[in-house]
């Protein structure tokens, strides 16, 4: 096969984005002598090799930075001058990438073709003021690059600046408007208009968007685009592990724990050879199942994976330090997380912070945070948010003593559960109405939500809750049972279907000595008489 025969495969593979074929190729092309490799041939080598997770990625991309300014190109030096930048902060080297950026904004000052790049140099400064906690600024420099990449027909920065202007408007409560935005610009990703680095970019900035937003159709549905692109590459390392995590928290939402774990932990791999965007989402989903599922030890330290990567392991980690006993340090970490300038962040955790209030007996400071909680979703009405809500509400209103008003809240909350299939959320929402339930007198309907959830949770795996439910129901059967043990109970009950103490002893496995016993006990307890007052009083207390 010819030098020029090579080069041609190279880049039909780069074009049907078979990128390790496309790497090898033009890596053999670039290593003829005889093959004059022009600024734009590099650039796709370098793409393909930051796509595949080959290190050379960043090396190779600086080469076609200097083979377009060799050639007077200096729009194309100044976007692979912006493409490095944005690959060596992503991997943590902010020297270095801050270096590339400000040598693309000199290029672009300097006038001429460059001017066409001011845009995409716009986005890393509109993001560093998204996160750092200015969104008016961001809003601004966002709008800006939106104009230019508009003036220019630059397709890739009108998609990054759309896909910013969206996270802007969804973290200042317009969540209609953000995800309008959003969706114009997945439109013009699924339609092949954007480059594969910006595509990847807005798959996940999406979806990582709708799960904090709690819009929890449209991350399925953006998961499920996803995992369609990544299938359609299967050699891309790149987006590939940040796909992963992003199908583990749903299949963890759907129920499915064992297959939420194995996508996490496929993820854990495609973030160790080379998509290191996906390390934070692996660990964390991890952690979450292993909490759920009572594995303390193994929990604790994969949110403590998480934290390494500079992400808070919030709410998760406050939840495990709340099921151990700790809820002051479940308190502490939770507000701590929450001082971070970002809206959608602290509406995640708000409402595992009413339940951390909760615990500590802090009615008052559990109401504040969900009055905090509702002001914030106010102009968010998506259906999984308004489950969030009602369920958080709920269980304040229990402790409050409005246990009808709760009881509306949690069978509201329970409902959209249900029909969103996140069972693990509908059985929680099960277990608070059981207790509004029996503070309204209704134990029928209490019996019936505990059993229920019950079940759910010894489905799920979920051996903490089912300890949780099985201590509450004991303490609800004591309290039901009243000063009688649950043997005493059991011979109320035969009296008052009419047996005799010898068909009493036979049923339980007793002697009639023993059932004697029973019953002096149970008539000096309630200070009765009689085997009638005693049948009256099991029925007037629902023994029977």
């Amino acid at each position: 096969m010819t030098s020029a025969d090579v080069l041609e495969q190279g880049l039909e593979a780069y074009a049907n984005q078979r990128w390790r074929e496309a790497f090898d190729a033009l890596t053999r092309a670039d290593a003829d002598a005889e093959v004059e490799f022009e600024p734009d041939l590099l650039a796709r080598l370098a793409t393909a090799a930051i796509l595949i997770g080959d290190d050379s990625g960043v090396d190779t991309a600086t080469r076609a930075h200097e083979a377009f300014l060799r050639a007077g190109d200096e729009a194309g030096a100044a976007r692979a001058a912006v493409w490095i930048g944005m690959h060596l902060i992503d991997e943590g080297e902010f020297a270095r990438g801050g270096g590339w950026f400000a040598r693309a904004q000199r290029l672009v000052e300097s006038g001429g073709d460059a001017a066409s790049v001011g845009g995409l140099v716009l986005i890393p400064q509109a993001l560093r003021a998204l996160y750092g906690g200015d969104p008016a600024g961001a809003r601004e420099m966002f709008s800006q690059a939106l104009t230019i990449g508009e003036r220019f027909g630059d397709r890739d920065t009108i998609g990054l600046a759309r896909l910013g202007l969206g996270q802007v408007e969804i973290s200042a409560g317009e969540a209609d408007v953000g995800f309008t935005l959003f969706d114009e610009v997945m439109v013009a990703v699924t339609a092949g208009e954007l480059s594969p680095v910006p595509s990847g970019i807005a798959y996940c900035a999406v979806i990582g968007t709708c799960h904090l937003a709690f819009d929890f159709g449209r991350a399925r549905e953006w998961t499920v685009a996803l995992d369609r692109w990544c299938s359609a590459q299967p050699d891309m390392v790149a987006f590939s592990g940040q796909c992963q995590s992003h199908r583990a928290a749903l299949y963890r939402l759907h129920g499915a724990w064992q297959d939420a774990f194995e996508a996490a932990t496929v993820a854990l791999a495609r973030a160790r050879r080379g998509d290191r965007d996906a390390f934070y989402g692996a660990w964390y989903e991890q952690g979450e199942i292993q909490r759920l599922r009572g594995e303390v030890d193994a929990a604790d330290e994969s949110y403590r994976r998480a934290s390494e990567t500079g992400y808070p392991p919030e709410p998760g980690l406050a939840l495990l330090r709340l099921a151990q006993g700790r809820a002051r340090s479940a308190q502490s970490l939770l507000r701590e997380a929450m001082a971070r300038p970002d809206v959608l962040d602290r509406q995640r955790m708000q409402s595992a912070l009413v339940e951390v209030e909760l615990a500590l007996h802090d009615t008052a400071a559990a109401r504040r945070a969900v009055d905090d909680l509702i002001a914030m979703t106010r102009n968010a009405p998506k259906p999984m948010l308004r489950a969030v809500v009602d369920g958080a509400e709920g269980s304040v209103l229990l402790e409050e003593g409005e246990a009808r008003d709760a009881l509306e809240r949690l069978r509201r909350a329970w409902a959209i559960w249900h029909e969103l299939d996140v069972p693990y959320e509908a059985a929680r929402c099960r277990v608070l109405a059981a207790r509004a339930c029996r503070a309204l007198g209704d134990e029928a309907s209490a019996s019936m939500e505990l059993d229920a959830a019950r079940t759910a949770f010894a489905e799920l795996g979920a051996a903490p809750d089912l300890a949780r439910l099985d201590s509450l129901a004991r303490a609800i059967a004591d309290d039901a049972f009243g000063p009688l043990t649950a043997r005493e109970v059991e011979v109320v009950r035969l009296v008052a279907a009419g047996k005799t103490n010898r068909a009493i002893a036979d049923e339980l496995y007793l002697s009639e000595k023993t059932v004697e016993r029973h019953l002096s006990n149970v008539f000096v307890k309630l200070a009765i008489r009689s085997r009638a007052a005693l049948t009256a009083y099991a029925y007037e207390h629902a023994l029977v």
